[in-house]
Order: C-alpha cells, then structure tokens, then sequence
C-alpha cells in the first residue's frame, strides 16, 4: 500500500512537471513595442528611416527543460525516505519542489548568458515611429531607407 501511494505521488509530480513545460514564453524585452504584420501578403510593410539602433539583452528562454524534471524526480526520491504517514507525503511534495527548483536554476546557469539582439527604432513615412527588435542587425544602419513588415526591419 504504500509503494502504491509513492508511485501514484511521482507519477503524478511527473504529470505536473511535464505538462508545466508544455507552456509558452515570451522573450522579449518588456520595455519595447515589437510590430508585426500580417504574413499572408505584403501589402501591409511600411517605410521609413532609421533613427536609431541599439544592442539590447533578450532573456533566453525560461522553459522548463530536462534539469527541472530530473531535480524534481530526484527530489520526490528522497523526500519519499523521510516520514511516514501524511508526513512521507508532504516531504516527498517538498522534495520534488524543491528538486525542481534547484535543477532549473543549475540548467538556467548552464544555458548560458542572454542573448544580444538589436532594437530599431524607425520613423515611418506617415511620421509615426516603430521600435522594432530582432535578432541581427543585418546590413541595416543608422540613417538607412527600411521596410518594416512581419516585424522586422531590411533595407530596401
């Protein structure tokens, strides 16, 4: 009965988890306004000219990944030594907690920095500005004519 009992909780700490990491992120910078258009057709770019140019820090993805699961799973293990009763129970529910943490900060410190990404801001033709962020620059420089359609910005 209380091999069940385990097997049930990290059976069901392990459902939990993986569908946790089934969420979606949004990575971008939180201080910029990014537009993007339509993909279906063109007929919605618009043009300007480059005002300015910026490098920024795009935080990497803070999915749960394989050291959250493992730490949690792990966690859950020995937390489930210790106790018995209702008390096994709750220390196997903090183990794995605490398991997941400490696995998805050792993942997260291990992923590596943020990467580096550059906003653009654009007055448009109409006279409004546009800031506009991506990942590499390309070729576009400051003062350059631009097209700004499905939320980047290229020469033209």
């Amino acid at each position: 009965m209380h091999t069940i009992r385990t097997i049930t909780a990290a059976a069901g700490i392990a459902t939990l988890l993986t569908l946790t990491a089934c969420g979606t992120v949004d990575n971008r910078p939180s201080n910029t306004t990014q537009t993007t258009y339509p993909t279906a057709s063109n007929q919605y770019a618009q043009y300007g000219v480059v005002e300015s140019m910026q490098m920024v820090r795009q935080e990497s993805s803070s999915g749960i990944g394989a050291g959250t699961i493992v730490g949690a799973v792990v966690g859950g293990v020995l937390g489930n030594q210790v106790g018995k009763g209702s008390g096994n129970t709750a220390a196997t529910v903090l183990g794995a907690a605490g398991g997941a943490y400490a696995g998805h900060q050792v993942e997260k410190n291990n992923r590596g920095q943020a990467a580096d990404a550059v906003q653009l801001v654009v007055r448009m033709n109409d006279g409004s500005r546009v800031t506009v962020t991506q990942d590499a620059a390309g070729d576009v420089r400051v003062g350059d004519r631009v097209v700004v359609a499905n939320g980047t910005a290229r020469r033209y």
